[in-house]
């Protein structure tokens, strides 16, 4: 059974920092096309960062040079680190697995940025 288990949202400041973990399980990890989405209050699910099986990294504009995407193949875990967070980051953060037609999702961790 895949799992997807995603952790460490939070509440933050803005200017704060977070890192997201995501768990995979039941499936061979270092296979997948891993990335994170965020879907806000009332807008549409975006793609935040990806990374490739070859570590190979891709952003979205809003998120370019704050955000950091990671992998490690051996502990089957995919990382966001968040820096200079803003109120716009807030939002459901998810995690995504895609290897051709199959693809899975995470449950979320909420993150909101906040005085």
């Amino acid at each position: 059974q895949v799992q997807l288990v995603e952790s460490g949202g939070g509440l933050v400041q803005p200017g704060g920092s977070l890192r997201l973990s995501c768990v995979a399980s039941g499936y061979i990890f270092s296979l997948y096309f891993m990335s994170w989405f965020r879907q806000a209050p009332g807008k549409e699910r975006e793609l935040v960062a990806s990374i490739g099986t070859t570590g190979s990294t891709n952003y979205g504009d809003s998120v370019k040079g704050r955000f950091t995407i990671s992998r490690d193949n051996g502990k089957n875990t995919l990382y966001l680190q968040m820096n200079s967070l803003k109120s716009d980051d807030t939002g459901v953060y998810y995690c995504h697995a895609q290897l051709g037609a199959l693809t899975y999702w995470g449950r979320g961790t909420q993150v909101t940025v906040s005085s």
